[in-house]
């Protein structure tokens, strides 16, 4: 089962790139635009049942903990592409799954086999496959890349604290909720900080992103905490974010993006990954 909501947060963590992908470059507040997200991501999860009445301290405190870690790493990597290729960041940004396998030995006492060891390492060449070597020294490229590592070991650390938080009684579909308040009222906050304008950035292209997104964002989260609540945090984890694949197919069916040969030795690892995962998996 956990398995399967790996695969669920995979398709939403695609989609959601790829939404990202055709509305890149249109100005408005990154703030407000976290902040709809959030709302929408809300709106959809307030309907699932919550198990308050057992441990609720657990299910508040890894909340805080998880929303902080989701908040701040979003932003840092919405940061990062000002400054970065959004090809960079968003590459980085899945290296996480590397912090996450480790951490989840070091941290959770999660045994990998040796089958599982190479599917990591297969998820992990396939990320460099379809990393953009750039040749641009500056210092806000370098600030950029700066900011998608933060925000690559921020992710990996939301990743292991739902485990964690779960693995310590927190209920997942609170969990789950709990971080979206974070989302909508950390995005206000970061608005008014930044002195981003509010009323310029309610146009139709930021609203109709955020809408969308905060489905997408709403079932990564969902699927994310269902997973971990199955399976391995090392195992769930990594599938799901092998999510690039579903993106790469989704600009070259409707961006027409070219292959590379780079980009299908990437792909053909990615599948290795997951295959090896799957196949081997508890």
């Amino acid at each position: 089962m956990g398995i399967f909501f790996a695969f669920c947060c995979l398709a939403c963590s695609a989609l959601n790139d790829f939404l990202f992908k055709i509305f890149s470059g249109k100005k408005s507040s990154v703030g407000i635009f976290v902040s709809i997200v959030g709302v929408i991501w809300l709106a959809a999860l307030c309907t699932i049942p919550v198990d308050l009445k057992n441990n609720l301290p657990a299910t508040i405190l890894w909340s805080i903990i998880g929303g902080t870690f989701s908040l701040t790493g979003n932003l840092l990597l919405i940061e990062s592409m000002k400054f970065q290729s959004a090809g960079v960041c968003s590459t980085i940004y899945r290296l996480n799954l590397v912090a996450v396998v480790l951490g989840a030995n070091l941290l959770l006492g999660e045994n990998l086999s040796l089958q599982q060891y190479l599917g990591v390492a297969a998820a992990a060449a396939a990320v460099f496959c379809f990393f953009s070597f750039e040749k641009n020294d500056s210092k806000k490229a370098l600030l950029g890349l700066g900011l998608a590592i933060a925000a690559s070991l921020l992710r990996a650390g939301m990743g292991l604290s739902y485990k964690y938080g779960i693995m310590q009684g927190a209920d997942a579909n609170g969990i789950s909720i709990g971080t979206s308040f974070f989302w909508i009222f950390g995005g206000i906050i970061y608005c008014l900080i930044r002195k981003e304008p509010i009323r310029a950035s309610f146009n139709k292209y930021m609203l109709i992103t955020g809408i969308v997104s905060g489905v997408f964002v709403a079932g990564i989260v969902f699927f994310m905490a269902s997973a971990l609540k199955y399976g391995d945090a090392s195992v769930v984890l990594t599938i799901a974010q092998m999510s690039f694949l579903g993106t790469l197919a989704l600009s070259v069916i409707f961006l027409k993006e070219k292959l590379s040969p780079l980009k299908i030795t990437g792909m053909l690892c990615g599948i290795a990954s997951i295959f090896l995962l799957t196949l081997f998996s508890k």
